[in-house]
Protein backbone atom coordinates (compact mmCIF):
# COMPACT_ATOMS: atom_id res chain seq x y z
CA UNK A 1 0.00 0.00 0.00
CA UNK A 2 1.58 2.94 -1.17
CA UNK A 3 2.02 5.78 1.96
CA UNK A 4 -0.60 8.70 1.35
CA UNK A 5 1.46 12.53 1.05
CA UNK A 6 0.99 14.61 3.98
CA UNK A 7 -3.05 16.16 3.45
CA UNK A 8 -2.51 18.74 1.37
CA UNK A 9 -4.77 21.79 1.36
CA UNK A 10 -7.45 20.90 -1.73
CA UNK A 11 -10.32 22.24 -1.94
CA UNK A 12 -12.51 18.96 -0.30
CA UNK A 13 -10.23 19.52 2.63
CA UNK A 14 -11.11 23.34 3.03
CA UNK A 15 -15.01 22.63 2.49
CA UNK A 16 -14.97 20.17 4.72
CA UNK A 17 -12.68 21.54 7.64
CA UNK A 18 -14.94 24.67 7.36
CA UNK A 19 -17.80 22.61 7.53
CA UNK A 20 -17.07 21.06 10.65
CA UNK A 21 -16.09 24.29 12.11
CA UNK A 22 -19.45 25.57 11.22
CA UNK A 23 -21.49 22.94 12.98
CA UNK A 24 -19.16 22.85 16.32
CA UNK A 25 -20.05 26.97 16.47
CA UNK A 26 -23.50 25.65 15.55
CA UNK A 27 -23.55 23.59 18.61
CA UNK A 28 -20.88 25.47 21.08
CA UNK A 29 -21.30 28.25 22.18
CA UNK A 30 -17.55 29.19 22.56
CA UNK A 31 -14.82 27.13 21.32
CA UNK A 32 -11.35 28.18 23.28
CA UNK A 33 -8.32 26.90 22.30
CA UNK A 34 -4.88 27.07 23.53
CA UNK A 35 -1.48 26.00 23.40
CA UNK A 36 -0.78 26.91 19.48
CA UNK A 37 3.22 27.68 20.61
CA UNK A 38 3.45 23.95 21.51
CA UNK A 39 2.87 22.41 17.81
CA UNK A 40 6.05 21.65 16.11
CA UNK A 41 6.39 24.02 12.98
CA UNK A 42 8.06 21.08 11.14
CA UNK A 43 8.11 17.67 11.01
CA UNK A 44 5.08 14.78 11.51
CA UNK A 45 3.09 14.53 14.77
CA UNK A 46 0.86 12.35 16.61
CA UNK A 47 -1.61 14.04 18.38
CA UNK A 48 -2.99 11.73 21.48
CA UNK A 49 -6.00 12.86 22.96
CA UNK A 50 -8.63 11.13 25.41
CA UNK A 51 -12.40 10.27 24.15
CA UNK A 52 -14.96 11.34 26.24
CA UNK A 53 -17.30 12.92 23.76
CA UNK A 54 -17.81 10.58 20.51
CA UNK A 55 -17.18 12.00 17.35
CA UNK A 56 -17.41 15.63 18.75
CA UNK A 57 -13.49 14.71 19.90
CA UNK A 58 -11.98 13.89 16.31
CA UNK A 59 -14.30 16.56 15.05
CA UNK A 60 -12.80 19.45 17.43
CA UNK A 61 -9.42 18.32 16.80
CA UNK A 62 -9.51 18.52 12.94
CA UNK A 63 -11.44 21.93 12.98
CA UNK A 64 -9.29 23.61 15.39
CA UNK A 65 -5.44 22.25 14.47
CA UNK A 66 -3.55 24.63 12.54
CA UNK A 67 -1.83 22.48 10.43
CA UNK A 68 -4.20 18.88 8.38
CA UNK A 69 -4.81 16.10 10.50
CA UNK A 70 -4.81 12.59 9.46
CA UNK A 71 -7.23 10.32 10.71
CA UNK A 72 -7.30 6.74 9.97
CA UNK A 73 -11.29 5.05 9.40
CA UNK A 74 -12.86 1.71 8.95
CA UNK A 75 -11.85 0.61 5.14
CA UNK A 76 -15.16 0.01 4.47
CA UNK A 77 -16.46 3.12 4.73
CA UNK A 78 -15.02 4.09 1.77
CA UNK A 79 -17.15 1.92 -0.12
CA UNK A 80 -20.05 4.64 0.13
CA UNK A 81 -20.25 7.02 -2.68
CA UNK A 82 -19.93 10.71 -1.24
CA UNK A 83 -18.55 9.57 1.99
CA UNK A 84 -15.19 7.69 0.17
CA UNK A 85 -14.64 10.35 -1.79
CA UNK A 86 -15.18 13.15 1.21
CA UNK A 87 -12.79 10.62 3.34
CA UNK A 88 -10.36 10.39 0.47
CA UNK A 89 -10.47 14.36 0.00
CA UNK A 90 -9.51 15.09 3.28
CA UNK A 91 -6.50 12.67 3.14
CA UNK A 92 -8.14 9.57 5.82
CA UNK A 93 -6.27 6.63 5.48
CA UNK A 94 -8.12 2.90 5.44
CA UNK A 95 -7.55 0.55 8.45
CA UNK A 96 -8.42 -2.86 8.15
CA UNK A 97 -9.42 -4.16 11.92
CA UNK A 98 -8.94 -7.48 13.00
CA UNK A 99 -13.42 -7.40 13.26
CA UNK A 100 -13.50 -6.08 9.56
CA UNK A 101 -11.68 -9.53 8.47
CA UNK A 102 -13.07 -12.00 10.86
CA UNK A 103 -13.29 -14.46 8.43
CA UNK A 104 -9.44 -14.40 7.97
CA UNK A 105 -6.56 -16.08 9.27
CA UNK A 106 -5.17 -14.62 11.76
CA UNK A 107 -2.30 -14.03 10.39
CA UNK A 108 -3.40 -12.14 7.56
CA UNK A 109 -6.12 -10.28 9.86
CA UNK A 110 -2.67 -8.98 11.71
CA UNK A 111 -0.97 -8.22 8.21
CA UNK A 112 -3.57 -6.24 6.33
CA UNK A 113 -4.06 -3.96 10.16
CA UNK A 114 0.01 -3.96 9.79
CA UNK A 115 -0.21 -2.93 6.65
CA UNK A 116 -2.67 0.33 7.04
CA UNK A 117 -1.14 1.21 10.02
CA UNK A 118 2.04 1.31 8.03
CA UNK A 119 0.54 3.45 5.42
CA UNK A 120 -0.67 5.89 8.28
CA UNK A 121 2.51 6.05 9.76
CA UNK A 122 4.77 6.62 6.63
CA UNK A 123 2.90 9.79 6.13
CA UNK A 124 3.69 10.75 9.78
CA UNK A 125 7.26 10.26 8.99
CA UNK A 126 6.86 12.66 5.93
CA UNK A 127 5.95 15.22 7.91
CA UNK A 128 1.92 14.57 8.16
CA UNK A 129 -0.47 14.90 11.41
CA UNK A 130 -2.18 12.20 12.93
CA UNK A 131 -4.53 12.00 15.59
CA UNK A 132 -5.47 8.64 17.87
CA UNK A 133 -7.23 7.98 20.88
CA UNK A 134 -5.05 5.66 23.14
CA UNK A 135 -8.12 4.44 25.14
CA UNK A 136 -9.49 2.06 21.81
CA UNK A 137 -13.07 3.32 22.67
CA UNK A 138 -14.99 6.90 24.13
CA UNK A 139 -16.67 6.83 27.41
CA UNK A 140 -18.27 8.36 30.11
CA UNK A 141 -16.13 8.63 32.99
CA UNK A 142 -14.09 11.24 34.70
CA UNK A 143 -10.91 9.18 34.13
CA UNK A 144 -8.61 7.69 31.63
CA UNK A 145 -10.08 3.84 30.31
CA UNK A 146 -6.68 1.52 30.37
CA UNK A 147 -5.04 2.68 27.16
CA UNK A 148 -4.18 0.42 24.52
CA UNK A 149 -0.37 -0.04 23.06
CA UNK A 150 -1.36 1.06 19.65
CA UNK A 151 -0.31 4.96 20.09
CA UNK A 152 3.21 3.65 20.94
CA UNK A 153 3.70 0.92 18.62
CA UNK A 154 2.78 4.02 15.86
CA UNK A 155 4.52 6.21 17.00
CA UNK A 156 7.72 4.34 17.19
CA UNK A 157 7.03 2.72 13.61
CA UNK A 158 6.95 6.34 12.36
CA UNK A 159 10.30 7.49 14.23
CA UNK A 160 11.54 4.40 12.45
CA UNK A 161 10.67 5.12 9.16
CA UNK A 162 11.92 8.33 9.60
CA UNK A 163 14.32 9.98 7.19
CA UNK A 164 17.09 10.47 9.21
CA UNK A 165 17.85 14.30 7.63
CA UNK A 166 13.72 14.95 8.93
CA UNK A 167 12.93 15.90 12.61
CA UNK A 168 11.93 12.86 14.08
CA UNK A 169 7.73 12.80 14.45
CA UNK A 170 6.54 14.20 18.13
CA UNK A 171 3.68 13.36 20.40
CA UNK A 172 1.21 15.67 21.54
CA UNK A 173 -1.04 15.79 24.16
CA UNK A 174 -3.94 17.39 23.65
CA UNK A 175 -6.73 18.30 26.39
CA UNK A 176 -10.60 18.44 25.48
CA UNK A 177 -12.24 20.28 28.84
CA UNK A 178 -15.99 20.76 28.40
CA UNK A 179 -18.06 22.71 30.61
CA UNK A 180 -21.55 20.23 29.82
CA UNK A 181 -20.38 17.85 26.99
CA UNK A 182 -23.98 16.95 26.41
CA UNK A 183 -25.42 20.40 26.54
CA UNK A 184 -26.30 22.42 23.63
CA UNK A 185 -24.69 26.15 23.31
CA UNK A 186 -22.16 25.08 26.24
CA UNK A 187 -18.46 25.55 25.64
CA UNK A 188 -15.00 23.77 24.76
CA UNK A 189 -11.63 23.93 25.44
CA UNK A 190 -8.70 22.44 23.35
CA UNK A 191 -5.48 22.11 24.83
CA UNK A 192 -2.49 21.21 22.75
CA UNK A 193 0.16 20.77 25.20
CA UNK A 194 4.37 20.06 24.93
CA UNK A 195 5.33 17.10 23.00
CA UNK A 196 6.66 14.27 25.20
CA UNK A 197 10.24 13.55 26.40
CA UNK A 198 10.25 10.47 25.84
CA UNK A 199 13.81 9.03 27.23
CA UNK A 200 16.96 7.95 25.38
CA UNK A 201 16.91 4.65 27.11
CA UNK A 202 13.17 3.96 26.16
CA UNK A 203 14.39 4.50 22.46
CA UNK A 204 17.64 2.72 22.28
CA UNK A 205 15.29 -0.44 23.68
CA UNK A 206 12.92 0.31 20.88
CA UNK A 207 15.94 -0.36 18.22
CA UNK A 208 16.71 -3.22 19.60
CA UNK A 209 17.17 -6.63 18.23
CA UNK A 210 15.32 -8.62 20.91
CA UNK A 211 11.88 -8.54 20.80
CA UNK A 212 11.36 -8.46 24.53
CA UNK A 213 13.18 -4.84 24.32
CA UNK A 214 11.21 -3.63 21.81
CA UNK A 215 8.04 -4.82 23.82
CA UNK A 216 9.29 -2.82 26.87
CA UNK A 217 9.75 0.30 24.77
CA UNK A 218 6.09 -0.22 23.90
CA UNK A 219 5.10 -0.31 27.67
CA UNK A 220 7.04 2.61 28.50
CA UNK A 221 6.03 4.88 25.91
CA UNK A 222 2.39 4.07 26.59
CA UNK A 223 2.81 4.64 30.35
CA UNK A 224 4.00 7.83 29.92
CA UNK A 225 1.20 8.69 27.30
CA UNK A 226 -0.82 7.19 29.81
CA UNK A 227 0.78 9.53 32.96
CA UNK A 228 1.17 12.68 30.79
CA UNK A 229 -3.16 12.21 29.73
CA UNK A 230 -4.12 11.49 33.40
CA UNK A 231 -2.50 15.24 34.16
CA UNK A 232 -3.49 16.67 31.23
CA UNK A 233 -7.09 16.29 31.12
CA UNK A 234 -7.04 15.96 35.12
CA UNK A 235 -8.70 12.78 35.96
CA UNK A 236 -10.85 11.78 38.88
CA UNK A 237 -11.26 8.44 40.19
CA UNK A 238 -15.12 9.10 40.19
CA UNK A 239 -17.68 12.21 39.59
CA UNK A 240 -18.37 12.96 43.13
CA UNK A 241 -14.82 14.04 43.76
CA UNK A 242 -14.63 15.74 40.29
CA UNK A 243 -17.93 17.64 41.23
CA UNK A 244 -16.25 18.22 44.66
CA UNK A 245 -13.49 19.58 43.28
CA UNK A 246 -15.04 22.13 40.98
CA UNK A 247 -17.00 23.14 44.39
CA UNK A 248 -13.32 23.63 45.68
CA UNK A 249 -12.26 25.51 42.72
CA UNK A 250 -15.29 27.76 42.69
CA UNK A 251 -15.25 28.32 46.55
CA UNK A 252 -11.18 29.52 46.12
CA UNK A 253 -12.39 31.83 42.85
CA UNK A 254 -15.26 33.22 45.45
CA UNK A 255 -13.18 33.89 48.00
CA UNK A 256 -9.86 35.76 46.12
CA UNK A 257 -12.31 37.83 44.72
CA UNK A 258 -14.28 38.73 48.03
CA UNK A 259 -10.70 39.15 49.56
CA UNK A 260 -9.26 41.45 46.69
CA UNK A 261 -12.46 43.40 46.54
CA UNK A 262 -13.58 42.89 43.02
CA UNK A 263 -16.65 40.89 41.19
CA UNK A 264 -14.73 38.44 39.19
CA UNK A 265 -17.84 37.51 36.65
CA UNK A 266 -18.13 34.69 35.04
CA UNK A 267 -14.98 32.49 34.11
CA UNK A 268 -14.39 31.57 30.51
CA UNK A 269 -13.00 27.78 29.86
CA UNK A 270 -9.21 28.45 30.04
CA UNK A 271 -9.42 29.75 33.87
CA UNK A 272 -12.22 27.02 34.98
CA UNK A 273 -9.12 24.52 33.08
CA UNK A 274 -6.42 25.97 35.26
CA UNK A 275 -8.55 26.69 38.21
CA UNK A 276 -9.50 23.07 38.33
CA UNK A 277 -5.47 22.20 37.64
CA UNK A 278 -4.26 23.93 40.90
CA UNK A 279 -6.81 21.93 43.28
CA UNK A 280 -6.59 18.59 41.24
CA UNK A 281 -2.76 18.97 41.56
CA UNK A 282 -2.73 19.80 45.11
CA UNK A 283 -5.13 17.27 46.47
CA UNK A 284 -2.97 14.96 44.73
CA UNK A 285 0.05 16.14 46.12
CA UNK A 286 -1.24 16.42 49.81
CA UNK A 287 -3.41 13.26 49.47
CA UNK A 288 0.13 11.13 49.76
CA UNK A 289 1.61 13.53 52.42
CA UNK A 290 -1.17 14.81 54.57
CA UNK A 291 -3.97 12.11 54.11
CA UNK A 292 -5.90 13.23 57.05
CA UNK A 293 -5.58 16.91 56.90
CA UNK A 294 -6.90 15.97 53.25
CA UNK A 295 -10.00 13.38 54.02
CA UNK A 296 -10.75 16.44 56.90
CA UNK A 297 -11.00 18.88 54.37
CA UNK A 298 -13.09 16.85 51.67
CA UNK A 299 -15.41 15.97 54.21
CA UNK A 300 -16.01 20.03 55.29
CA UNK A 301 -16.20 20.74 51.65
CA UNK A 302 -18.71 17.80 51.27
CA UNK A 303 -21.25 19.29 53.64
CA UNK A 304 -20.56 23.10 52.47
CA UNK A 305 -21.49 21.95 49.41
CA UNK A 306 -24.29 20.42 50.03
CA UNK A 307 -25.80 23.18 51.92
CA UNK A 308 -25.08 25.47 49.26
CA UNK A 309 -27.23 23.27 46.84
CA UNK A 310 -29.91 23.22 49.43
CA UNK A 311 -30.50 27.12 48.82
CA UNK A 312 -29.63 27.06 45.17
CA UNK A 313 -26.94 29.24 45.06
CA UNK A 314 -23.16 29.46 43.75
CA UNK A 315 -20.53 30.68 45.32
CA UNK A 316 -20.15 33.65 44.58
CA UNK A 317 -23.66 34.65 45.77
CA UNK A 318 -22.76 34.65 49.52
CA UNK A 319 -21.14 37.90 48.52
CA UNK A 320 -24.00 39.62 47.26
CA UNK A 321 -27.40 39.08 44.73
CA UNK A 322 -27.18 39.20 41.28
CA UNK A 323 -28.45 41.90 39.34
CA UNK A 324 -32.07 41.24 39.21
CA UNK A 325 -32.00 43.08 35.53
CA UNK A 326 -29.26 41.78 33.18
CA UNK A 327 -28.33 44.25 30.71
CA UNK A 328 -28.76 41.68 27.84
CA UNK A 329 -32.33 41.50 29.29
CA UNK A 330 -32.60 45.18 29.62
CA UNK A 331 -31.45 45.56 25.91
CA UNK A 332 -33.73 43.56 24.56
CA UNK A 333 -36.66 44.75 26.57
CA UNK A 334 -35.78 48.14 25.15
CA UNK A 335 -35.09 47.24 21.52
CA UNK A 336 -38.44 45.48 22.22
CA UNK A 337 -40.46 48.14 23.28
CA UNK A 338 -38.63 50.89 20.84
CA UNK A 339 -38.20 49.35 17.74
CA UNK A 340 -39.89 45.98 17.10
CA UNK A 341 -42.99 45.79 19.47
CA UNK A 342 -44.54 44.04 17.32
CA UNK A 343 -42.24 41.84 15.03
CA UNK A 344 -40.58 40.58 17.85
CA UNK A 345 -42.75 38.43 20.05
CA UNK A 346 -44.42 36.40 16.55
CA UNK A 347 -40.81 35.93 15.51
CA UNK A 348 -40.29 34.27 18.94
CA UNK A 349 -43.21 32.33 18.45
CA UNK A 350 -42.69 31.22 14.87
CA UNK A 351 -38.70 30.43 16.36
CA UNK A 352 -40.19 28.56 18.87
CA UNK A 353 -43.33 26.50 16.77
CA UNK A 354 -41.08 25.50 13.88
CA UNK A 355 -37.94 24.70 15.77
CA UNK A 356 -39.79 23.01 18.96
CA UNK A 357 -40.39 19.59 16.97
CA UNK A 358 -36.88 19.21 15.47
CA UNK A 359 -35.76 19.92 19.03
CA UNK A 360 -37.35 17.69 20.95
CA UNK A 361 -36.95 14.72 18.86
CA UNK A 362 -33.15 15.39 18.60
CA UNK A 363 -33.96 15.07 22.47
CA UNK A 364 -35.37 11.92 22.03
CA UNK A 365 -33.49 10.35 19.57
CA UNK A 366 -30.56 10.95 21.66
CA UNK A 367 -31.73 9.42 24.32
CA UNK A 368 -33.22 6.30 22.11
CA UNK A 369 -30.03 5.65 20.16
CA UNK A 370 -27.42 7.03 22.82
CA UNK A 371 -26.11 3.66 24.50
CA UNK A 372 -24.42 6.05 26.40
CA UNK A 373 -24.28 9.80 27.55
CA UNK A 374 -20.94 10.08 25.16
CA UNK A 375 -22.92 9.45 22.18
CA UNK A 376 -25.51 12.37 22.62
CA UNK A 377 -23.59 15.17 21.46
CA UNK A 378 -22.52 13.36 18.55
CA UNK A 379 -26.23 12.78 17.89
CA UNK A 380 -27.37 15.88 18.27
CA UNK A 381 -24.81 17.64 16.10
CA UNK A 382 -25.07 14.95 13.42
CA UNK A 383 -28.71 14.86 12.96
CA UNK A 384 -29.55 18.09 14.09
CA UNK A 385 -27.20 19.43 11.18
CA UNK A 386 -29.94 18.26 9.21
CA UNK A 387 -33.40 18.15 11.45
CA UNK A 388 -33.33 22.11 11.76
CA UNK A 389 -31.76 23.54 7.98
CA UNK A 390 -35.02 20.91 6.85
CA UNK A 391 -37.24 22.29 9.87
CA UNK A 392 -36.70 25.77 7.88
CA UNK A 393 -37.07 24.87 4.15
CA UNK A 394 -40.47 22.98 5.46
CA UNK A 395 -41.65 26.16 6.91
CA UNK A 396 -40.69 28.10 3.84
CA UNK A 397 -42.22 25.50 1.68
CA UNK A 398 -45.45 25.89 3.76
CA UNK A 399 -45.54 29.52 3.83
CA UNK A 400 -44.79 29.97 -0.12
CA UNK A 401 -47.91 27.20 -0.56
CA UNK A 402 -50.53 29.11 1.65
CA UNK A 403 -49.02 32.88 0.85
CA UNK A 404 -49.02 34.02 3.98
CA UNK A 405 -50.27 37.54 4.82
CA UNK A 406 -46.84 39.01 5.02
CA UNK A 407 -47.36 41.89 2.43
CA UNK A 408 -46.52 44.50 5.09
CA UNK A 409 -43.00 43.02 5.28
CA UNK A 410 -42.06 43.45 1.66
CA UNK A 411 -42.15 45.70 -1.19
CA UNK A 412 -45.20 46.08 -3.00
CA UNK A 413 -43.69 44.49 -6.14
CA UNK A 414 -42.81 40.85 -4.18
CA UNK A 415 -46.00 40.90 -1.87
CA UNK A 416 -48.04 37.26 -2.61
CA UNK A 417 -44.70 36.39 -4.75
CA UNK A 418 -44.35 32.41 -3.04
CA UNK A 419 -40.65 32.10 -3.93
CA UNK A 420 -39.99 35.63 -1.70
CA UNK A 421 -42.86 34.45 1.06
CA UNK A 422 -40.60 31.32 1.59
CA UNK A 423 -37.57 32.92 1.54
CA UNK A 424 -38.52 35.09 4.03
CA UNK A 425 -40.59 32.45 6.34
CA UNK A 426 -37.61 30.33 6.11
CA UNK A 427 -35.14 32.80 7.44
CA UNK A 428 -37.53 34.30 10.15
CA UNK A 429 -37.32 30.89 11.85
CA UNK A 430 -33.67 29.98 11.56
CA UNK A 431 -33.52 33.56 13.19
CA UNK A 432 -36.53 32.62 15.28
CA UNK A 433 -34.89 29.79 16.78
CA UNK A 434 -31.26 31.21 18.34
CA UNK A 435 -33.13 34.21 19.57
CA UNK A 436 -36.11 32.32 21.33
CA UNK A 437 -33.65 30.44 23.11
CA UNK A 438 -31.31 33.36 23.99
CA UNK A 439 -34.64 35.14 25.30
CA UNK A 440 -35.28 31.85 27.79
CA UNK A 441 -31.82 32.08 28.91
CA UNK A 442 -32.28 35.52 30.01
CA UNK A 443 -35.54 34.73 30.91
CA UNK A 444 -34.06 31.97 33.46
CA UNK A 445 -31.36 34.41 34.29
CA UNK A 446 -33.68 36.36 35.71
CA UNK A 447 -35.61 33.86 37.04
CA UNK A 448 -32.59 32.72 39.73
CA UNK A 449 -31.62 35.88 39.98
CA UNK A 450 -34.70 36.89 41.72
CA UNK A 451 -34.74 33.70 43.60
CA UNK A 452 -31.32 33.94 44.93
CA UNK A 453 -32.37 37.57 46.46
CA UNK A 454 -35.85 35.87 48.09
CA UNK A 455 -33.35 33.49 49.47
CA UNK A 456 -30.28 36.10 50.61
CA UNK A 457 -34.16 38.29 52.35
CA UNK A 458 -35.05 35.02 54.06
CA UNK A 459 -32.26 33.00 55.31
CA UNK A 460 -29.52 35.74 56.34
CA UNK A 461 -28.18 33.70 59.00
CA UNK A 462 -27.66 30.38 56.93
CA UNK A 463 -25.88 32.51 54.23
CA UNK A 464 -23.41 34.36 57.09
CA UNK A 465 -22.59 30.83 58.02
CA UNK A 466 -22.00 29.51 55.16
CA UNK A 467 -19.88 32.80 53.74
CA UNK A 468 -17.72 31.64 56.93
CA UNK A 469 -16.94 28.41 56.18
CA UNK A 470 -15.94 29.78 52.54
CA UNK A 471 -13.39 31.87 54.07
CA UNK A 472 -12.49 29.25 56.35
CA UNK A 473 -12.24 26.16 53.83
CA UNK A 474 -10.03 29.03 51.64
CA UNK A 475 -7.73 29.21 54.55
CA UNK A 476 -7.46 25.60 55.61
CA UNK A 477 -6.82 25.12 51.61
CA UNK A 478 -4.05 27.46 51.94
CA UNK A 479 -2.56 26.22 54.87
CA UNK A 480 -2.56 22.66 53.17
CA UNK A 481 -1.56 23.68 49.94
CA UNK A 482 1.85 25.79 51.16
CA UNK A 483 4.61 26.10 48.96
CA UNK A 484 3.45 23.31 46.34
CA UNK A 485 4.19 24.62 42.93
CA UNK A 486 0.93 24.92 41.18
CA UNK A 487 -0.55 25.23 37.73
CA UNK A 488 -1.19 28.90 36.31
CA UNK A 489 -1.20 32.12 38.02
CA UNK A 490 -3.14 34.54 40.18
CA UNK A 491 -3.24 37.92 39.38
CA UNK A 492 -4.01 40.85 41.37
CA UNK A 493 -8.11 40.32 41.38
CA UNK A 494 -7.87 36.76 41.88
CA UNK A 495 -8.27 35.21 38.28
CA UNK A 496 -6.08 32.23 37.62
CA UNK A 497 -3.88 32.84 34.13
CA UNK A 498 -2.50 30.20 31.96
CA UNK A 499 0.96 29.84 32.44
CA UNK A 500 3.17 29.28 30.49
CA UNK A 501 6.16 28.18 32.09
CA UNK A 502 4.48 25.92 34.00
CA UNK A 503 2.60 24.48 30.95
CA UNK A 504 5.86 24.12 29.05
CA UNK A 505 7.21 21.96 31.91
CA UNK A 506 3.48 20.29 32.55
CA UNK A 507 4.05 17.24 29.54
CA UNK A 508 7.52 17.61 29.47
CA UNK A 509 9.49 14.76 31.58
CA UNK A 510 8.94 11.06 32.58
CA UNK A 511 10.27 11.94 36.14
CA UNK A 512 8.03 14.92 36.45
CA UNK A 513 4.57 13.60 35.94
CA UNK A 514 6.27 10.03 37.73
CA UNK A 515 6.48 7.53 35.00
CA UNK A 516 8.25 4.58 37.08
CA UNK A 517 11.09 2.46 35.27
CA UNK A 518 10.22 0.44 32.91
CA UNK A 519 12.47 -2.73 33.85
CA UNK A 520 10.43 -5.34 34.88
CA UNK A 521 7.56 -3.92 33.54
CA UNK A 522 4.75 -6.41 31.58
CA UNK A 523 2.71 -5.46 28.98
Amino acid sequence: MAAPAPARDTLTRRLVVRATRLLLRFFFRRVEVTGLENLPRSGGAVLVSWHPNGLVDPGLIFAESPASVIFGARHGLFDFPVLGAILRGVGTVPIYRAIDTAGLPPEARRAANEKSLDALAEAVAGGAWSCLFPEGDSHDAPHLLDLKSGAARFWLRSRELSPASAPAPVIIPVGLHYDSKRAFRSSVLVAFHPPLDVPEALLRMAGDVDESARRQAVVGVTRLIDASLREVVHATENWELHHLMHRARKLVRAERGARAGGRLGKPDMVERTWGFARIWTAYYARRDTHPEAVAALILRLREYDADLRALAMEDHELDRGPALWRPGLAVLLGVQAAAVFVLLPPLLLLGVVVNAPAALGLWALSKAVSKRKKDEATVKLLFGAVAFPLSWLVAGIIAARLDLAVSLLLPQQWSHTPLAVGLLAALLTAIGGPLALRYLRLVRETARALRVRLTRARRRAALAHLKTERGALFDAFMGLVGALDLPGSVDPRGRVRRSERWDAAGSGSAERIGVAPVAGAEE
